[in-house]
C-alpha cells in the first residue's frame, strides 16, 4: 500500500482516439470562426443596399440570419472542443482524495469503460477513522429515563468513546460520538452510533472489528459494591449480605446495573454506610451474629463515569473516508 496525493495521476488509458477527436473538433471550430467575418460583412452590405432598394428585404433578412447562424455555429463548435478536451482528460485517471491506495484491481491492457461498477483501485484516508457501533434500544431508553429523573447527568459536548482493539488492548486516543440514528433496526432492536477517532499512526485499519466503551452520562453518588459481595439466589436475583446495627447478618435483595472493574454498580438495595460482607459467605446465614472487620467504603461520592445506563460496551467495525477511482 502506498500514499497517493490528491489529483495525482496513477493510471492512463489509450489516448490516440481522444486526441484525434479533439483535433477534429478544433478544426471544425476554426472553419466556423472563418465564416463569421464573411457573413457579418455581407449582412452589413445588404443593410446598406436595402435602403437604396438595390436588394430585396428578404435578401437582407437572409444575410442577417446567416450571420447569426455563423455565430451560433462557433458557440456549438467551442462546446464540442471543450467536450473533446474533457474526454481526453478522462484518459488520465487522477486520485480524487489524498490517502493510501491499495492494490490495482485491473491489469495493463484490461478493458475499462465509463460508468463501470468495478473500481480500478481504492484510495482510503485513514487520518480520521469512523467506528460504527450498536446500542440496544433498551439501554438507550434506560439512559433517557435516568437523565429525566436526575439520576444521571450528561456533561458538556459529545460522549467520549474508548476502543478495545482485537488483541484486547485499549486504543490510546479517545474518540467522540458524532451522531446516533433516529430509527431502531427492527431485526436487532438496536440503534447505530458513529464515533470518530484520530488515527495519526495508522493503528486503526478499515474493516477492523473492535469493541467500544461509551461514556454517555455520569451517575452521581453511585454505589459501587465489590463483586465478591454480590451473589445470586436460585431464581437468578442479586443478593447481598450486610451487617446491621446489632452485628447480625441481614440478606438484602439488590438491583445491579453493570460491572466496572471489580465492582458492581448497585442501583437499589444498598445505601452509603452499609457494611457489606465480602468474605466467608458460605459459612454465614441471615440472623447470625458476627464480629465485622474494618468496613470498606461502598459509596463513591465523586460519581462513577461510565456508570450510566447505555454507557457500556458495544461492538462495531472501523470505516474511513474512501474513494474508489475509476468509477
Amino acid at each position: 500500500m502506498r500514499w497517493s496525493a490528491r489529483a495525482r495521476c496513477f493510471t492512463r488509458s489509450r489516448t490516440p482516439p481522444y486526441r484525434a477527436a479533439l483535433a477534429s473538433a478544433q478544426g471544425q471550430l476554426g472553419a466556423a470562426q472563418s465564416q463569421i467575418n464573411a457573413t457579418r460583412l455581407q449582412a452589413q452590405r445588404y443593410g446598406q443596399l436595402v435602403q437604396l432598394n438595390a436588394v430585396s428585404k428578404q435578401e437582407a433578412d437572409n444575410a442577417n440570419a446567416s450571420a447569426q447562424q455563423a455565430r451560433a455555429n462557433v458557440a456549438a463548435q467551442q462546446a464540442a472542443v471543450q467536450s473533446a478536451r474533457v474526454n481526453l482528460g478522462f484518459t488520465r485517471i487522477k486520485a480524487p482524495i489524498s490517502g493510501r491506495i491499495g492494490r490495482s484491481l485491473v491489469t495493463v491492457g484490461a478493458l475499462v469503460q465509463t460508468g463501470q461498477t468495478d473500481p480500478l483501485a481504492t484510495i482510503q484516508r485513514t487520518n480520521t477513522v469512523y467506528v460504527d457501533v450498536v446500542q440496544s434500544a433498551a439501554q438507550l431508553l434506560d439512559l433517557k429515563q435516568a437523565m429525566a429523573s436526575g439520576g444521571v447527568t450528561r456533561g458538556d459536548g459529545s460522549a467520549r468513546v474508548q476502543l478495545i482493539l482485537p488483541n484486547g488492548t485499549t486504543y490510546p486516543i479517545e474518540g467522540r460520538l458524532q451522531f446516533a440514528e433516529v430509527t431502531v433496526d427492527q431485526t436487532t432492536g438496536a440503534v447505530t452510533l458513529r464515533a470518530s477517532f484520530p488515527n495519526p499512526n495508522g493503528l486503526l485499519l478499515p474493516g477492523m472489528y473492535v469493541r467500544a466503551k461509551l461514556v454517555e452520562g455520569t451517575r452521581r453518588q453511585a454505589i459501587m459494591a465489590p463483586t465478591a459481595g454480590i451473589t445470586r439466589d436460585p431464581r437468578g436475583g442479586a443478593t447481598a449480605l450486610v451487617v446491621n446495627a446489632q452485628n447480625k447478618v441481614e440478606q438484602r435483595n439488590v438491583t445491579t446495573d453493570r460491572v466496572i472493574g471489580d465492582k458492581w454498580i448497585v442501583t437499589s438495595g444498598l445505601k452509603p454506610g452499609d457494611k457489606l460482607i465480602v468474605e466467608g459467605l458460605l459459612n454465614l446465614r441471615p440472623g447470625s451474629t458476627v464480629k465485622p472487620a474494618a468496613p470498606q467504603q461502598v459509596a463513591k461520592p465523586a460519581g462513577a463515569p461510565g456508570a450510566a445506563p447505555g454507557g457500556g460496551d458495544a461492538s462495531g467495525a472501523t470505516s474511513n473516508s474512501s474513494a474508489q477511482a475509476g468509477k
